[in-house]
């Protein structure tokens, strides 16, 4: 008897990221897409970009669908965008600056949601293009201890000892399966059920942490998130989005990347510590930010 056949919808934000998104489709098609086993369809979200990638994506690849919205609206919100309207069982965020290789079979993946019910996220392993493990991809709770042993370079002097490394879990044996607490957005497969029942991405976060914060409703709702390095694919980190347009955007960046910190810190933690740790952490993140 065959093994039963699922869909999966892959979704792709972009924004002015036209070099690298070419590159994204090229190997997703050429490595994934024409031997996949499953049902999968395409879905290209562009962010108002001011460069050619729509006329690119018209012009080149006309079989993924697209949605070109009027105004760039982040990360979570374009995502949303697809994930409001998918009847797939799975769907899959992926970047724009990513590469899919000879070892980027996502059938693996949902083969294993297929057998493991529990599972609502599952994530590649994702390296840069140097071979090294880019750390987003497996992480911990950003618990207050494990942001300052990261921060405080604890995790980097012992990062095999659990008791330094809660926020990258480089105590794991990177090699195996194993459950993880949050993942990177730039490719994680998520459970459209586990989606109906948490919800979809929180757009209070433009970009940056909305894989966090929803890995961590995912497990306040008892399901599971798991790593496959089996399963891998080249992330060209900073490539996309706006780290790579000028350099007023780019320090804009900068200040999403710190200010969602203290976003996620009140959404999720908050409430456990005294108000003077709030401000301790903003005391932090304004000397991370240069003062910006």
């Amino acid at each position: 008897m065959s093994k039963k056949k699922s869909s999966l919808e892959i979704i792709i934000p972009n924004y002015n990221s036209q070099f690298w998104l070419k590159k994204t489709l090229i190997s997703l098609k050429q490595f994934y897409l024409d031997q996949a086993y499953h049902h999968v369809s395409v879905t290209l979200v562009d962010n108002a970009s001011s460069d050619d990638s729509v006329a690119m994506i018209r012009r080149n690849f006309r079989w993924v669908k697209l949605i070109a919205n009027q105004k760039n609206l982040g990360f979570a919100g374009a995502n949303n965008l697809a994930l409001r309207e998918t009847q797939a069982d799975y769907v899959m965020l992926l970047n724009s600056d990513v590469e899919l290789t000879a070892d980027s079979n996502f059938d693996k993946l949902i083969d294993y949601l297929n057998q493991h019910q529990k599972v609502a996220v599952i994530t590649p392993k994702i390296i840069f293009s140097n071979g090294q493990i880019d750390p987003a991809c497996h992480r911990g709770e950003p618990t207050l201890w494990a942001s300052f042993s990261y921060w405080f370079r604890l995790e980097a002097l012992f990062p095999r000892q659990r008791w330094s490394s809660q926020y990258h879990q480089w105590f794991k044996e990177l090699d195996q399966i194993h459950m993880i607490d949050a993942c990177s957005g730039a490719a994680m497969m998520v459970r459209k059920k586990a989606i109906d029942k948490v919800g979809l991405l929180d757009e209070q976060f433009f970009m940056y942490a909305e894989d966090l914060d929803w890995a961590h409703r995912f497990r306040q709702a008892h399901w599971q998130i798991v790593f496959y390095p089996a399963v891998s694919l080249i992330h060209h980190k900073y490539k996309s989005g706006l780290k790579n347009t000028s350099q007023a955007i780019a320090r804009n960046t900068k200040k999403h990347f710190y200010n969602t910190m203290l976003q996620y810190y009140d959404k999720h933690h908050a409430r456990r510590y005294p108000h003077w740790v709030r401000q301790l952490i903003h005391l932090f993140i304004t000397i991370k930010k240069g003062g910006l």
